[in-house]
């Protein structure tokens, strides 16, 4: 409910939100009206002073026209009076100058009274022109007028006639109507269609985009907005301007722009494209009738720097094929160490082998060797072995071998005998 007070007597009566914004609608429809007459009224005043001020100019250029011929008579006729008091002497000389002066004199005045009517000709016929322009500029502002209340009832007839969604919508179709009228003579290679990823959970209305030779140039993410004057919550520009900047970022654009029917009395607004980088980067506001302009002027400035971008482009490409070179070497070189620590590691490993075989051999042959030496020592000590030494220190031994050596003489063998020379 809104609250109203009465000028008059004071009063305060409530209403609800349908009337009040009924009555807020008449107050802006007499007021719009009222304006409406005081332009009118303007224009007429205007249109008067032209006309006032084409006739004065008219009728002073004709009054110096006819000084100017009344000052040459004024001297003619002192001149003739001159030539007539010299002529006093002679009577017959007097008459004939005099004669031939006011001959001279009739026949300058019969061409300057040609020039003046001439001039009178010449008057009338402006004052025709003027009378003529005065209706052309009458007709000119009727018909500026009578356009103008026809536009002013379209769009008031339109506004009753659409719910909020429809007048969005509206704004989107007009801006993509304007855009395809030049699509094929000013934007052929260019995209423009509907923002429908909603993958980052937000998104515009719109994304331009164009591109050179498999470079892209320009690209823009367009947001229209608009409301009902019936509307209770009025919105500002401002409050879109953060969602704006994010859907930028979040579909890689390098502009943004609000299409924007929001705060129509704002003159902020209304002077024409407004930049608001200072705030978000690279984003402006404007007018419906703005649309192809400021695409035109941020197009052409981004073709301005198509060489740059392309020049950029080629080093960045360059620096990517130097980057894959570098990681292609390093690569390399990793794989190239891995393998050759692994054959380092392999080959060490049969080195230290050989050397374990190499000592396991030397060990077998001191082994060998020692075993040779032992079989020679103990061949020597067969060789060198006899009864007498078996004997030695053993005498019970020796007496037996002793005995035996005796029976064996006496058989007639030598056996002991040769063993004890042995």
């Amino acid at each position: 409910m809104q609250e109203i007070k009465c000028p008059n007597c004071g009063e305060i009566f409530a209403v609800d939100e349908s009337g009040y914004a009924q009555i807020v609608r008449q107050v802006r429809d007499k007021e719009f009206e009222k304006e409406i007459r005081q332009r009118e009224k303007d224009l007429e005043q205007i249109r008067d002073g032209e006309l006032k001020l084409a006739r004065m100019e008219q009728k002073q250029e004709f009054d110096r026209a006819l000084s100017a011929k009344d000052a040459e008579l004024f001297e003619r006729d002192k001149t003739i009076e001159q030539l007539r008091e010299r002529l006093s002497g002679s009577e017959t000389q007097k008459e004939l100058a005099i004669s031939r002066a006011v001959q001279e004199k009739e026949r300058e005045l019969t061409g300057k009274a040609a020039e003046i009517a001439e001039l009178k000709n010449r008057l009338s016929n402006k004052a025709a022109e003027s009378e003529l322009r005065e209706q052309s500029l009458r007709k000119q502002y009727e018909d500026q007028l009578r356009q103008k209340d026809e536009l002013i009832g379209y769009y008031k007839d339109f506004k009753a006639r659409q719910s909020t969604k429809m007048i969005g919508e509206s704004l989107e179709q007009h801006c993509l109507n304007q855009f395809n009228s030049l699509r094929m003579t000013a934007f052929p290679a260019a995209y423009f269609e509907k923002d429908n990823d909603v993958r980052t959970g937000s998104k515009g209305d719109f994304i331009f985009r164009e591109s050179a030779e498999g470079t892209e140039f320009i690209s823009i993410m367009f947001e229209m907005k608009n409301e009902m004057d019936e509307t209770a919550t009025k919105h500002k520009n401002e409050d879109f301007l953060k969602e704006l900047d994010r859907d930028r970022r979040e579909k890689k654009c390098e502009y943004a722009v609000l299409v924007s029917l929001l705060e129509i009395d704002n003159e902020y607004y209304n002077n024409g494209i407004v930049d608001v980088s200072y705030k978000y980067e690279k984003m402006y506001v404007i007018r419906p009738q703005f649309f192809i302009p400021i695409i035109t002027l941020l197009r052409n400035a981004a073709l301005g720097s198509l060489t740059y971008r392309r020049q950029l482009e080629a080093v960045r490409h360059q620096q990517l094929d130097i980057l894959q070179f570098e990681e292609n070497m390093n690569t390399f070189k990793e794989g190239f160490a891995r393998n050759y620590r692994l054959a380092s590691d392999k080959f060490k490993k049969a080195v230290d082998e050989i050397d374990k075989t190499i000592s396991s051999l030397q060990k077998m042959k001191d082994y060998l060797l020692s075993s040779e030496n032992n079989l020679r020592l103990a061949n020597n000590k067969a060789e060198e072995l006899s009864i007498k030494k078996l004997t030695k220190g053993a005498p019970a031994v020796k007496e037996m071998f002793d005995n035996l050596k005796n029976e064996g003489a006496e058989k007639g063998e030598g056996t002991y005998e040769r063993d004890s020379q042995d």
